[in-house]
């Protein structure tokens, strides 16, 4: 077996690094659509995810990947007997362009019904992939009903087949992972939606990272096993990091002004429909929980945005792909500053006796209403002012009460 290139040692592409994390630590993010140009590491980095993976528990003999603690009642191999089960890692299955739908989503097994005379199902990549990963290189070149039949399992997490007279339901639970060039083709906006990120890769312009990418590279082809040993500890404290996050996720806090700023960001920028807003505060919780807090932050949101929007956003054919960073900073600082006034707003609406037309205040009081002055309301005993302010003559100055300063109120259009 190939020894993968280790996840760790991939130079740069933080944004797709971060976005595989993401989805293994919460697969119900919905996967990721990796887009660049060749030669970026697209495939490099996904196949280099599978090492990271905890292994998984599974029934032995189950063709269907079934978790020991809670079986599937459904599976076509069971009932299963209560028991240990046995742990094997992590599966990363490909699927090929020019897969067929039987390959993909199984078929009758036809060696049973010519030998035993009985309706058998053999599973397909679907039921392999299942608790794993499910990888699709040239996603944008696969035929149109089979990325509907795979965006269909992913969001439902089950595969249903009839076919052939056969029946079958099981669970297909992946984190799936698809890469396109987009030189070679677009997918269609209802297929792109079905991702749940999406990112955008191109090689650096900057010479001394491209010579670290050669130099790792180089340094793999000439020995793997030794290569990969030299990252064995960077990886072993990502795995560890992915299973603290996975335990931390069920505890993270998705509070009403996290889910506000979601909601604002998704209608600002007019996206269609409402799973936008569902992965978007899926990312936001994974994050937060990767980042090991229990509580969503707004820097959360954002970074969910610009994993999570760029290919729902309403754009015209011309238009640069990817997402305006900084309208989305002004409509979460607007959003920020509508929060805090609805938040003060009886304090902010009536200054109170301290505001510029209070007893307090300068603005509205008249000579004769001031009784501190030494002669009370006799205003033709006071000192004259003279240039500047200042009174003229001898003797001590008179001091000044100076009125209680007003809250602003920021007006905004």
């Amino acid at each position: 077996m190939t020894t993968p290139f280790p996840f760790t040692a991939v130079v740069g592409q933080d944004d797709l690094r971060l976005a595989l994390l993401l989805n293994a630590v919460s697969p119900t993010v919905g996967g990721v659509l990796v887009r660049g140009e060749k030669g970026t590491a697209k495939s490099t980095a996904v196949r280099a995810l599978s090492a990271l993976l905890p292994e998984v528990a599974v029934v032995a003999g189950c063709r269907f990947s079934c978790d020991p603690a809670a079986p599937d009642p459904a599976c076509p191999d069971g009932p299963h007997e209560p028991g240990p089960g046995t742990q094997r890692p992590a599966r990363m299955v490909e699927l090929p362009v020019g897969a067929s739908e039987d390959r993909l989503v199984g078929a009758l097994d036809i060696e049973r019904a010519l030998a035993e005379g009985v309706k058998a199902f053999e599973p397909g990549l679907l039921a392999d992939a299942h608790r794993g990963i499910l990888y699709v290189d040239e996603v944008n070149l696969l035929h149109d009903h089979l990325v509907d039949l795979l965006l269909d399992a992913a969001a439902m997490g089950a595969s249903y087949v009839e076919r052939e007279g056969v029946s079958v339901r099981h669970a297909a639970r992946f984190l799936l992972v698809g890469t396109m060039n987009p030189e070679e083709g677009e997918l269609r906006p209802q297929l792109l939606d079905r991702f749940g990120l999406t990112v955008e890769v191109a090689a650096s312009r900057e010479p001394d990272q491209r010579v670290e990418v050669v130099r790792r590279r180089l340094a793999y082809d000439d020995d793997p096993a030794g290569f990969t040993e030299r990252w064995a500890d960077e990886e072993s404290s990502v795995r560890a990091q992915i299973i603290a996050a996975r335990t931390l996720l069920p505890s993270v806090r998705l509070g009403d002004g996290a889910l506000r700023q979601i909601a604002a960001t998704c209608a600002a920028f007019e996206v269609d429909g409402m799973r936008a807003d569902i992965v978007m505060a899926r990312t936001a919780t994974a994050l937060a929980a990767w980042a090991g807090r229990t509580d969503v932050l707004a820097e959360d949101v954002r970074q969910a945005a610009l994993l999570a929007l760029p290919h729902r956003r309403r754009r015209n054919p011309f238009d640069a792909p990817g997402l305006d960073e900084n309208k989305l900073d002004d409509t979460l600082e607007e959003f920020a500053e509508q929060e805090q006034e609805q938040t003060q707003g009886p304090e902010d609406d009536d200054p109170g006796p301290d505001g510029p037309d209070g007893p307090g205040g300068g603005g509205g009081q008249s000579p004769e209403d001031d009784s501190d002055g030494p002669q009370g309301g006799d205003t033709a005993a006071q000192p004259e002012a003279g240039e500047g302010g200042q009174p003229q003559g001898a003797g001590e100055q008179q001091p000044v009460r100076a009125s209680e300063p007003f809250r602003t109120k920021a007006l905004s259009v």
